[in-house]
């Protein structure tokens, strides 16, 4: 058995630092939704504060409460408008005593106290906070201000949405000190975290890099499991199949043959067999100086199927790198 689950993304390139703008613009995207219209509404990583700030003192002006900054304020209004399940990311403001100290090392970045938290949130239809996630997996952008999450969480959300879990961006990829030792072996924190916890629908909020940049196929240095584009589209409306690929590619306990698949994902009684992947990314260059690294955001936002023993995903909806607007999609979700 299964359900019809309506989903939405956001894709647009926010500005820097400038939220009240970029709540506008998302408010103004979504200006064509009507309430009851769909289950699901997400927004990327950091979506209206943006993503590149180099130190503890350049966000602290963006950190936000995690129920009364603007990011809850707009997504508890938006829940309740439209009736349905909201989900972004936000720089979160933490307590005094959540504070971390400084990572200390050879650059000044690391030398001031960690105070915030790279996180996310799901508001309901009603406008009420249901559930938060802070990132466990941190990029190096986030290192020198951002503690990270304790782990991955799953909530049990009404249908037809099930077990969801919440996730951004770099979790998708190895923690360290591990390394991704090959396609087989893994490791894949975040897929093994799927099976153990019976995830229907698995949310991926990105603030995920062009691949072009500095030479990186992700936000991560590890990925060489695909072939590079060799150019790039003039209109901006092709996604970045190396992108797509890769996310697929991380995801590997989740549609590799059996043969292929680690011991993890061999079929137990009551663990879904499919799962569906909600990747919503943004676009844009935060940096003046095109030099500047990490600064070219990847677009391509996707709707993934992903069956346990299949031997391959399924991409069933996908945005270009530079397209804006509301990816509207419908697709069946899992049954029990």
């Amino acid at each position: 058995m299964s359900s019809q689950l309506r989903v939405a993304v956001v894709q647009f390139a926010p500005k820097l630092g400038q939220v009240q703008a970029n709540i506008a613009k998302a408010r103004e995207l979504c200006n064509g939704l009507k309430p009851r219209s769909l289950d699901l509404l997400c927004f990327p990583e950091m979506f209206f504060s943006g993503y590149v700030f180099p130190d503890t003192a350049t966000i602290t002006p963006y950190l936000e409460h995690p129920h009364t900054g603007p990011t809850a304020t707009f997504c508890a209004e938006l829940a309740r408008s439209l009736e349905c399940f909201v989900a972004a990311g936000y720089p979160e403001k933490l307590e005094p005593h959540e504070h971390a100290p400084p990572l200390g090392g050879n650059s000044l970045s690391f030398h001031q106290p960690r105070i915030g938290a790279n996180s996310a949130f799901m508001y309901g239809p009603t406008g009420e906070r249901i559930g938060a996630y802070r990132k466990t997996n941190l990029y190096k952008l986030d290192l020198p201000w951002a503690v990270p999450g304790s782990g991955f969480t799953t909530m049990t959300l009404p249908h037809p949405l099930g077990p969801t879990t919440l996730a951004i961006c770099n979790d998708l990829n190895v923690q360290d000190p591990a390394v991704w030792e090959s396609l087989e072996e893994g490791p894949y924190e975040l897929a093994q975290h799927c099976i153990r916890s019976g995830t229907r629908l698995l949310i991926l909020l990105n603030a995920w890099l062009h691949p072009d940049e500095d030479g990186e196929v992700s936000d991560s240095d590890s990925a060489d499991c695909t072939n590079s584009e060799q150019n790039e589209d003039t209109d901006g409306m092709e996604p970045s199949w190396e992108v797509i690929n890769y996310w697929a590619m991380r995801l590997n306990p989740l549609w590799a043959t059996i043969r292929e698949a680690t011991h993890e994902n061999e079929k137990k009684p009551g663990i879904p067999n499919e799962l569906l992947v909600l990747v919503g990314n943004r676009f844009g260059n935060e940096g003046v100086n095109r030099s500047c690294s990490g600064s070219v955001f990847a677009g391509s936002s996707a709707l993934m199927s992903l069956r346990r023993g299949s031997g391959r995903p399924r991409l069933l909806q996908m945005m270009g790198q530079r397209e804006e607007g509301v990816g509207f999609w419908t697709a069946n979700i899992p049954g029990r």
